[in-house]
């Protein structure tokens, strides 16, 4: 059975519609169930549209925090190897001492 019962252009069950609308916004759209009607048709489409953005905007928060992150702890090393250098060197500042008084 293909899912959808070609006597009135709807879906066989709840169940068959649950797995079209499913498929559609994941975006993967195996074709094998596909609205006919006009009403259908524009429905899908909105879905698909809506899919797309609710699995875009998360990831771009995401991402931004991340990259927020990243650069934090990226600047923090970057800091420490700094201390170290200048330690060595004998160009220790104050403000480069941790809490502990070391660097």
């Amino acid at each position: 059975s293909s899912g959808i019962n070609a006597e009135y252009g709807g879906f066989d069950s709840i169940l068959m519609g649950c797995w079209w609308s499913i498929v559609t916004v994941t975006t993967v759209g195996y074709g094998d169930l596909y609205p006919k009607s006009t009403a259908g048709r524009l429905i899908g489409s909105v879905a698909v549209v809506l899919g797309i953005v609710i699995l875009a905007l998360p990831m771009t928060v995401i991402v931004s925090k991340f990259n927020e992150s990243y650069g934090a702890e990226k600047r923090k090393a970057e800091k420490k190897t700094l201390a170290k250098i200048r330690a060595r060197a004998g160009l220790l500042e104050n403000d480069d001492l941790g809490e502990d008084g070391k660097v």
